[in-house]
């Protein structure tokens, strides 16, 4: 058998053993015999030197032809083998789309969340910025700098948890204020303050030893209670409806002077009276003033230049007011047929 027709012979055998291999590892052991420095291409080019110049040129060429042929049959079978292992694979993790399928539950944000959001949204459209500030609080900040020295009797209704006798649970998020205060040193300030507060309060259907209060504060030249009424109604209508109107009474805040409480007129008998507003037409919010001189001067303020307005407002009144939920309670059972309510509410 001569060189032309041991090449064409080496083709047919490989043909009948790709045949019998179905692993990549078997194929590539099989590629280095057949291409390798000992496989029978090589040996039929190591058997060339005896031939004339002639034939050399012949066997040459076709051994260079084969040999193109090999490697294009190794690498379809190499494809194939790897192409019937994914089919394999398809075939056994195949899923059956025909089954029912599983129902997802879809958590949703909490309502308390939505209305921290939604005013939020409000005060910064207004040009206010939101400032936070740490839980844990000193003495100084959640009481002394806001016009409640030690012994004071107003300290007895925002009655707190203490760490010690100068760290506690803010009381409210009024220290916030303080601290941007400090900060910026007379400059004028229009903050909203979002965040959780803590009270020495037995919980009932309408108080929560934990709730989340919103505060603003309004530094500057010339600010006034004509201010104060018009941020206060641009809320009242937000949160509630376009048509409700507010009115302010006269009531005492250590912090603020004058300070006012904050109706909101009622959205279920339009002002008439009822029993959800107690027959007066009006719903307490919120309380609100100008904030006092001495808070202002022990902040580095000057209260002959700069003056302010101050608000603080219930998260949870202002949500259950809106929603007409009856127990404050609802909002920490975590009962998922209670929260499922408010996952569509904007």
């Amino acid at each position: 058998m001569n060189q032309l027709e041991q090449l064409n012979q080496i083709v047919a055998d490989l043909d009948l053993e790709l045949d019998q291999i179905n692993d990549l590892q078997t194929l590539q052991q099989k590629k280095a015999l057949y291409l390798g420095k000992k496989g029978p291409l090589s040996q039929v080019m190591a058997s060339m030197r005896d031939l004339s110049v002639e034939e050399k040129k012949e066997v040459g060429k076709e051994s260079n032809r084969i040999k193109g042929i090999l490697e294009t049959k190794f690498e379809e079978k190499r494809k194939a083998i790897e192409e019937a292992v994914i089919a394999k694979k398809l075939e056994s993790e195949k899923i059956d789309v025909t089954l029912p399928g599983v129902n997802m539950r879809v958590g949703g944000i909490h309502p308390l969340t939505q209305t921290v959001m939604e005013l939020e949204d409000l005060y910064v459209g207004m040009g206010y910025t939101v400032a936070e500030g740490p839980e844990v609080e000193t003495d100084e900040m959640c009481f002394e700098k806001l016009n409640l020295p030690k012994g004071h009797p107003a300290r007895d209704m925002q009655d707190t948890f203490y760490i010690n006798p100068e760290l506690l649970l803010r009381s409210q998020t009024s220290p916030v204020q303080v601290r941007t205060m400090g900060e910026k040193k007379g400059e004028p300030i229009k903050i909203i303050c979002p965040g959780k507060v803590y009270r020495r309060d037995a919980d009932d259907a309408t108080h929560s030893h934990q709730f989340i209060q919103c505060e603003g504060l309004v530094l500057g030249e010339n600010i006034t209670m004509a201010d104060l009424k018009g941020a206060l109604l641009e809320m009242a209508r937000k949160m509630f409806d376009k048509d409700r109107e507010i009115r302010l009474r006269p009531s005492f805040f250590p912090f603020t002077e004058p300070s006012v409480e904050v109706d909101v007129s009622c959205g279920l008998c339009g002002g008439k009276g009822c029993p959800t507003c107690k027959g007066s037409g009006w719903i307490e919010v919120l309380g609100a003033g100008m904030v006092n001189d001495n808070v202002l001067r022990m902040s580095g303020y000057d209260p002959t230049k700069i003056q302010g307005f101050a608000f603080g407002i219930g998260v949870e009144r202002i949500t259950m007011l809106k929603h007409k939920i009856d127990d404050i309670r609802n909002f920490y059972t975590n009962d998922v047929r209670f929260l499922d309510q408010f996952k569509e509410v904007k």
